[in-house]
């Protein structure tokens, strides 16, 4: 297994002031601040279980100069970068540059080649020195989901390589149950059931990074793309679309983060009396057994964040 979990894992968003604010008030994250690089700025870092959460805006060269929001980087975190590189690459998986460079808190960290790693960009990275969380709404980041083209080749990545556990897969599928019915009044009724008809489907695995999870989503018919319905409550199909929508705009690639929370019709009213939008505006069905929800991406800088509150399974 190469690292120890997770260091950090980086989003890029609109007003990082703004969503950090959020962040402390509405999710009640415990914040720090972490030097950038070598340029001497300062990133807004939140402990959230184990794994930091830093901050950046668009353009920040510590995000590659990224010019859209969201999901950019994970940090697994190594006790030494450069060794943690020459076994990467005996498993091909190569970095991109010859040396370290200098990452948060003055650690050092080396990038992997993306083509190598699925288009996820994964750095190895130092640890971070992180307060001790204590959220009353969080508990940990859950999963951080993944837009994915190929989940055979992202798990035989993360899990065989890289040697992190296969936590579970599944199959999300939305199906629609067509009934006819003839009523008369001198005959009676009769019903005419039809096959169910697919209307939209993930598969779905998790590898475990530490305390959290990676969330592989692929498209379960390359033939159907989905729907997207602005001002609906979520669904697998529109869950579908979401995910085809995002790889067509930016390829394979990091698409959102999930808190593991402890109440999430609570929190969700929170949100909302704190002028936020949300897509749920209360839990429903999501995978492993748990109940689920989504804050809009606008009223988090163009961020999705994911809300999930589920029971763990004990081990067998």
């Amino acid at each position: 297994m190469i690292g120890n979990g997770l260091a950090y894992v980086s989003v890029v968003v609109r007003d990082v002031e703004a969503v950090a604010s959020i962040l402390e008030r509405d999710f009640q994250l415990p914040r720090t601040s972490c030097t950038i690089g070598s340029s001497g700025n300062r990133a807004p870092v939140f402990s959230v279980g184990g794994t930091g959460l830093a901050l950046f805006e668009i353009g920040d060269a510590f995000v590659g100069g990224a010019e859209r929001t969201g999901v950019h980087h994970l940090a697994l975190s190594v006790d030494g970068p450069v060794s943690a590189a020459m076994e990467a690459a005996q498993l091909g998986l190569p970095t991109l540059s010859a040396g370290p460079e200098w990452g948060l808190a003055g650690g050092q960290r080396l990038l992997l080649d993306p083509k190598s790693t699925c288009g996820v960009i994964v750095y190895l990275s130092e640890a971070l020195a992180l307060s001790a969380p204590d959220s009353t709404e969080v508990e940990r980041i859950d999963h951080i989901g993944v837009a994915s083209d190929d989940n055979r080749l992202a798990l035989d990545v993360f899990s065989r390589k890289l040697g992190w556990p296969m936590e579970s897969t599944q199959t999300d599928a939305e199906v629609r149950n067509t009934v006819e019915s003839f009523t008369s009044d001198k005959y009676g009724v009769v019903y005419r059931t039809h096959q169910p008809e697919f209307v939209g489907g993930l598969r779905v695995g998790f590898v475990t990074v530490g305390d959290t999870d990676l969330e592989f989503l692929q498209n379960l018919d390359p033939h159907s793309h989905g729907a997207v319905e602005h001002g609906l409550s979520g669904s697998t199909r529109q869950d579908q679309g979401a995910i085809s929508r995002y790889i067509e705009s930016r390829g394979p690639s990091l698409h959102h983060v999930a808190f593991k929370v402890r109440d999430i019709d609570r929190l969700l009213s929170r949100l909302q009396s704190s002028g936020l939008t949300v897509i749920d505006t209360e839990g429903r069905p999501g995978s492993r057994m748990a109940q689920i929800g989504f804050v809009h991406p606008a009223s988090l800088g163009g961020w999705l964040v994911h809300l999930v509150q589920r029971e763990e399974l004990s081990a067998s």
